[in-house]
């Protein structure tokens, strides 16, 4: 399990090098720079500012001098709020961030596991079809359009919940973790259908129920094991995509996490901000994934074994 867990952590290396790489690149292509938008100022200042942070040498050598940051994990200083840290302002908006993407991520654990057992049990019924539609119309509605429409609905027509902030009023939370959870909600409830469609028609279910087991013993003691194996190896992906998605989502309810810093930066040209959240979020994606496979290989023998074997 040790080497296993190694040989996944290497194999990041490459990947967040060339994640770094591109969006370092990429950002200082892009036309302007992070004292553009800034009061008039004499060139002298600007060009004092941009000595400050190193920008007037070539990029290459930014590059390695960020890198070289890097490796100690330092993101470096924010050029929008000079007196904090990239770290800092990551570390003061994650765990708002982090709420969020956990109560999505139940939300969605709830509503699509429910959904995907039911629909199952009686396939090619009404209670397959009606929650297989709803999954549909979850999946054709993105968090930039679902969001609006709560707001609207339950926080300006019915005025049952608040539409904005985050931890203050009771019941702020409800909305923006619908939002962002919905989605993933309407894809877990598909793929666990199709997982647990899949065992329920194995042969020592048909055995099980030859027995007189119980429909709920089945399911639950039986298939569940099995079925969901599909679900928790989307559920890595799916945390690492509810924390980069709610960005979207703590725009829209003004919630004080890492979206907010992020959005300013790509508009402030805060290269550092910009850098910070995005190789951090791509660590988080790592992560996931790799806390997802140990899952996976916690459920089921058989990769065990073949991961012995390798």
């Amino acid at each position: 399990m040790f080497v296993f867990i190694l040989k996944r952590l290497l194999q990041a290396v490459p990947v967040l090098l060339v994640v770094t790489l591109v969006t370092f690149f990429l950002i200082h292509s892009a036309p302007g720079g992070p004292f553009d938008q800034e009061r008039k100022v004499s060139p002298d200042v600007l060009k004092n500012l941009n000595a400050r942070y190193y920008l007037d040498e070539p990029t290459w050598k930014q590059f390695l001098r960020y890198t070289e940051s890097l490796v100690q994990g330092d993101f470096g200083p924010s050029f929008k709020y000079p007196s904090h840290t990239v770290n800092d302002l990551i570390a003061a908006g994650f765990p708002v961030t982090f709420e969020l993407a956990c109560y999505a991520i139940l939300f969605a654990l709830v509503i699509g596991l429910a959904a995907g057992i039911m629909a199952s049990v009686k396939p090619n019924s009404l209670w397959d079809y009606l929650p297989m539609s709803g999954a549909m119309m979850g999946i054709c509605l993105p968090s930039f359009v679902l969001g609006p429409l709560l707001l609207l609905v339950f926080g300006i027509w019915l005025q049952w919940l608040p539409v904005a902030g985050w931890g203050k009023i009771p019941g702020d939370k409800i909305l923006p973790s619908i939002t962002l959870g919905a989605s993933y909600a309407a894809y877990i409830a598909r793929i666990t259908r199709g997982g647990m469609l899949e065992v329920l028609s194995q042969d020592y279910i048909r055995t099980a129920r030859a027995k007189g087991m119980s429909t709920a013993r089945i399911i639950f003691v039986h298939a569940l094991r099995g079925g969901l194996t599909p679900t928790v190896s989307f559920l890595g992906p799916t945390i690492a995509g509810l924390l980069a998605g709610s960005f979207v989502v703590e725009s829209l309810f003004q919630i004080p996490g890492i979206g907010r810093f992020y959005i300013q930066a790509a508009f402030n040209r805060d290269y550092t901000m910009i850098m910070g959240c995005t190789i951090f979020f791509a660590f988080l994606i790592v992560l996931f994934n790799i806390l997802s496979d140990l899952v996976l290989l916690l459920l089921n023998p058989k990769l065990r074994h073949q991961v012995r074997g390798v």
